[in-house]
């Protein structure tokens, strides 16, 4: 019971606070297309963001997860300091060595990435919010690692609140290239400097130590591989639509992932809250049942959720937004489901860090990337921006795919055969709304609430014990 409250509290509170984070641009994007002349200068502001991703990936190394996975390893405060200040130290060299070199590469950075050298200008705002965002990393843990809420809930409202509202402004006087980049860096600076004041007590640069540091860098590696391949998953689309069609396009195609993205609601609630409850508990003998029937219970909702999305894709985009960017609405349940089958990976895969061997998450991750950006080289000519969305899908089903296989047989997991077959039923739910009723919302929502209803009735037996516990619990 103790740790269902623990991992229940966390997915809500911190849920909140990243739902917050990520409702607000749903919220806006209407708000911002139309503000701006046409797609194209959607899709240079979204390939500047997915820079700064890629550049803060490289500048944080994996040090995030280091240094949550070390903060927990002994309960002296003064170990504790020890980590946070190493990891400061560490990512404050890194993220300047990577926001020089983002900017002596401006001019190839802004023809790959923006679609032409004269958008270079941009480049100078990307690197300094790299650098700005891998040093907000750190300065932010000792927040969540302290499971300090009402904080992290505040920021999280302040940042994205801060950084539309800025880009708006400009937008309406007209500054289309660099009011989304802009906005970012005042917001990312306001929240950063806010952080700093806050956890100054954790960080000192006496405090660095190299001997620790070696310690981490092995564990911290490996993961900033998996975060560059999470990039690739989610960026090297959007790449490859401006290189392969134009950036018009890619604006199309970020649109639709912003809609399709909404599951990031549902992702970012379980990533705040899960990373606490799993290191807390790692310890634990029945870790690996808890581990599996988190997995599975997540899997299944994820499953019904997605199914409604595919029967409103057509008719929120046609609500939302104008004729130019109604095409979007094709991809938006893939990548819906895409960042869900991410939470269920990370669920898995967080036993790799649980036994300090994080190589093999990585190779699989590395596979999945791989065959992501092949089906994308063979499906963009052919399909457009549905062969990209279709490529990412696929690449995180192989490598959920291929983690499930090797935990279940190093026995780090379970999989009982009813999620195998709601899993099938969510498949089938998909293939009926691509090929029979894409745009018609009343036949598949009928087809929708059937696939839920076989997937309820395989769970039954569990949505009665938590139903039982709740109204224990609230007698």
């Amino acid at each position: 019971m103790s740790k269902l409250k623990l991992f229940v509290e966390n997915f809500i509170i911190y849920g909140l606070g990243g739902m917050i984070n990520k409702l607000i641009p749903l919220i806006m994007i209407p708000i911002i297309t139309r503000l701006m002349p046409d797609s194209t200068f959607y899709g240079i502001s979204d390939m500047a963001n997915t820079i700064v991703s890629f550049g803060t990936a490289i500048a944080v190394m994996g040090m995030y997860d280091a240094m949550y996975r070390m903060f927990f390893e002994k309960e002296e405060m003064e170990y504790k300091k020890k980590v946070c200040s190493t990891t400061l130290v560490f990512v404050i060299f890194t993220a300047a060595v990577t926001g020089i070199l983002i900017v002596l590469f401006k001019d190839i950075m802004s023809e790959r990435f923006l679609g032409s050298a004269q958008y270079s200008f941009i480049i100078y705002l990307v690197a300094f919010n790299v650098f700005i965002d891998a040093v907000n990393t750190v300065v932010a843990s000792p927040t969540r690692m302290q499971n300090h809420r009402k904080t992290y809930l505040a920021t999280n409202f302040t940042g994205p609140f801060l950084s539309y509202s800025m880009s708006i402004i400009l937008l309406m006087k007209g500054h289309y290239l660099i009011a989304m980049p802009l906005g970012l860096v005042i917001s990312s600076v306001t929240i950063n400097v806010t952080y700093l004041i806050i956890n100054r007590s954790w960080f000192f640069p006496r405090l660095f130590d190299a001997e620790l540091l070696k310690v981490m860098l092995p564990i911290g590696i490996p993961m900033a591989v998996n975060i560059l391949t999470y990039w690739v998953f989610n960026s090297c689309d959007r790449l490859m639509i401006t290189n392969l069609i134009n950036v018009g396009e890619s604006g199309v195609y970020a649109i639709g992932s912003k809609l399709g993205h909404a599951s990031q609601l549902v992702y970012t609630a379980f990533a705040a809250g899960w990373q606490y409850f799993a290191f807390s508990t790692m310890k634990e003998g029945d870790q690996v049942e808890s581990n599996s029937m988190v997995f599975e219970y997540l899997g299944v909702v994820s499953y019904v959720i997605t199914m409604f999305v595919c029967a409103f894709s057509y008719d929120i985009f046609r609500l939302l937004f104008t004729e130019e960017y109604l095409r979007g609405y094709i991809v938006a349940p893939y990548l819906f489901l895409a960042p869900l089958l991410l939470m269920l990976f990370q669920v898995i895969a967080n036993q790799f860090l649980v036994i300090k061997k994080t190589w093999p998450n990585m190779l699989i991750l590395i596979a999945g990337a791989l065959m992501n950006v092949g089906l994308n080289y063979c499906l963009i000519p052919v399909m457009g921006i549905e062969g990209a969305a279709i490529a990412t899908l696929a690449g995180y089903v192989a490598a959920l795919l291929i983690a499930s296989i090797v935990l279940v047989r190093m026995k780090l997991l379970r999989i009982s055969g009813r999620f195998i077959i709601a899993t099938t039923v969510m498949a089938a739910v998909m293939l009926v709304w691509r090929f029979e009723f894409t745009d018609r919302m009343l036949p598949m929502i009928v087809t929708a609430v059937a696939g839920g209803a076989v997937v309820v009735l395989l769970y039954i037996k569990d949505l009665k014990m938590l139903y039982g516990i709740v109204m224990k619990r609230g007698s």
